[in-house]
């Protein structure tokens, strides 16, 4: 029988629901370099409308006093990864970070990703069947309105779900979170400055991500994703990990770029934190400009990181800046 979960209500400290998980807490493993779990932390498979299951790694927050004083009631945290990855790239280091700090923590693997089920068709989805199922998980399995935080290609499809909200999803955000992402008018624009200003990087990240060259080469792998200062056994470790991640495209990406840019919402209510990285290979400094100008914010430039800012060497700059932001909002969260 599947474990139950319980969360607390908003606004009503003495009322519980309890939920159960939609799916079976284990399944045989489809990557064949399965993800270790850490302490305090559990797999289960949230059923989809489709019937196919999602993986959710899940990390109850630890609460204290301490913790309770600074946010009475902290929003549950959704996390949403790129292409080549999955739950796991959050399992690793925010997950536990987070959940120290009161938040019950939530990455999930998007479908044909890590050890979640696989459509049929020649790709995972589009953004429009990724943002349905992360709302699917956040109605069923979320008692208080999250943060939403997206990396990468998962920053777009938050930034989709957010276009959405209002017509389309009932659950509403706390909050929402873009990590390196692409921007609204997705990845061209990026390629195309990089064709024209960084040739010989345009022919790398080419090679690394179309080509899929970071699978087979290290030191690709390592510039692709990761700072200088990585060390060396770690980038294995992830490579081995990414490479068993993707089972099929997150997206076809020519439908992608027809679909695009994502639709603006004048006098959105929903805060949004757009960080990016200094040493970001994927992502450069004009497209984190981009994304923060279509949400009228500021963004913010984490120094001494790579696009990878979960898993580098000094992860925790982006986890305590996002932390930050949550805890001195003013009341809005």
């Amino acid at each position: 029988m599947a474990a139950t979960q319980t969360y607390v209500l908003a606004g009503k400290p003495s009322t519980k629901i309890t939920k159960m998980p939609q799916a079976v807490l284990n399944k045989e493993h489809k990557m064949k370099v399965p993800y270790k779990l850490k302490q305090g932390q559990s797999r289960i498979f949230h059923e989809l409308p489709s019937g196919l299951n999602m993986e959710v790694i899940y990390q109850k927050g630890v609460r204290t006093k301490t913790l309770d004083e600074k946010l009475l009631n902290p929003p549950p945290l959704v996390f949403v990864h790129g292409s080549f990855h999955a739950a796991w790239c959050w399992a690793e280091h925010w997950l536990p970070f987070f959940a120290q700090n009161g938040f019950d923590s939530y990455a999930l693997s998007l479908l044909g990703q890590g050890e979640s089920d696989a459509p049929d068709g020649p790709v995972a989805g589009s953004l429009q069947t990724h943002a349905a199922d992360i709302a699917d998980f956040i109605k069923n399995q979320t008692a208080l309105s999250p943060v939403l935080i997206g990396h990468s290609f998962g920053g777009l499809i938050v930034q989709y779900y957010i276009a959405s909200l209002e017509k389309d999803f009932s659950g509403n955000l706390a909050g929402a979170v873009l990590v390196c992402s692409v921007p609204p008018t997705g990845n061209s624009g990026l390629v195309w400055r990089y064709l024209f200003t960084k040739p010989v990087a345009a022919f790398k990240v080419t090679m690394s991500l179309a080509a899929k060259a970071f699978q087979t080469s290290l030191p690709l792998c390592k510039e692709t994703f990761f700072s200088r200062e990585m060390e060396d056994h770690l980038v294995l470790r992830y490579q081995e990990l990414m490479t068993e991640s993707s089972r099929m495209p997150l997206f076809d990406l020519r439908k992608l770029n027809a679909s695009l840019p994502v639709a603006s919402v004048p006098n959105l209510s929903t805060r949004v934190l757009v960080m990016g990285a200094s040493d970001d290979f994927i992502v450069d400094a004009k497209g984190l400009e981009e994304t923060g100008s279509f949400y009228g914010v500021q963004p913010v430039c984490v120094e001494g990181v790579a696009h990878d800012m979960m898993l580098d060497s000094s992860w925790n700059k982006g986890a305590e800046l996002i932390l930050s932001w949550i805890q001195n909002s003013d009341g809005k969260i």
